[in-house]
């Protein structure tokens, strides 16, 4: 293919997305040898591509990257030997000792340099994930259609707004987020508020 026929077939976007089947990429892989002309045009052609990407991204919710950080870490720890646990349940009669022996675990602790949020997974089963999370500002709104989301206070404090209405919550209070309904977290302690959170599949 002469260099015009390389321009105008498309081979060029395909290769920068790795989608060239090995007889159309050593074509692409030849004429950029052949004609070093094109690598400005490879260069155009990704920097075009990542540019189209960063515009449309969608930025993920505030407790994505910490609780999926988290889950790498406690498969990490799975590898390693830990055995699997079942916790206890959060209900309105729990009380923090009922996690002690995680809370107590010296593992289980926040970096002094955490950002906004910090997880640790104490256990992720079927139907429900089980974490200690530390919160410095807060959490953004969200909204569970598939799961019913619980807390423990064990730490500082914070109110947690469901709806309209505000929860202001202190070390051993209960929550329960129903389902439907938008809710969000604010810190109101000078230190990072520690919680017990699970996710109980609806």
């Amino acid at each position: 293919m002469n260099l015009n026929e390389i321009r105008e077939s498309g081979l060029l976007e395909l290769y920068v997305h790795g989608a060239l089947e090995e007889d159309e990429r050593l074509i692409v892989e030849q004429a950029l040898q052949a004609y070093p002309e094109l690598r400005l045009e490879l260069e155009d052609i990704e920097l075009a591509l990542l540019n189209h990407a960063q515009h449309y991204a969608i930025k993920p919710h505030g407790v994505v990257k910490p609780l999926l950080l988290a889950t790498f870490d406690y498969l990490e720890r799975l590898k390693k030997g830990e055995a699997p646990c079942s916790p206890p349940m959060l209900h309105e009669h729990s009380i923090v000792a009922d996690y002690s022996q995680w809370l107590e675990r010296a593992d289980m602790t926040r970096p002094a340099d955490m950002e906004a949020m910090y997880a640790r997974l104490i256990a992720h089963e079927p139907d429900k994930v089980t974490a200690i999370v530390w919160l410095r500002f807060g959490a953004p709104g969200e909204v569970h259609t598939k799961e019913y989301e619980k807390f423990l206070i064990v730490e500082g404090t914070c109110t947690i707004t469901i709806g309209t209405e505000e929860h202001r919550l202190k070390a051993g209070d209960y929550l329960s987020i129903p389902l439907y309904i938008n809710h969000h977290v604010t810190v109101t302690s000078p230190i990072p508020c520690k919680i017990i959170l699970q996710r109980i599949a609806a």
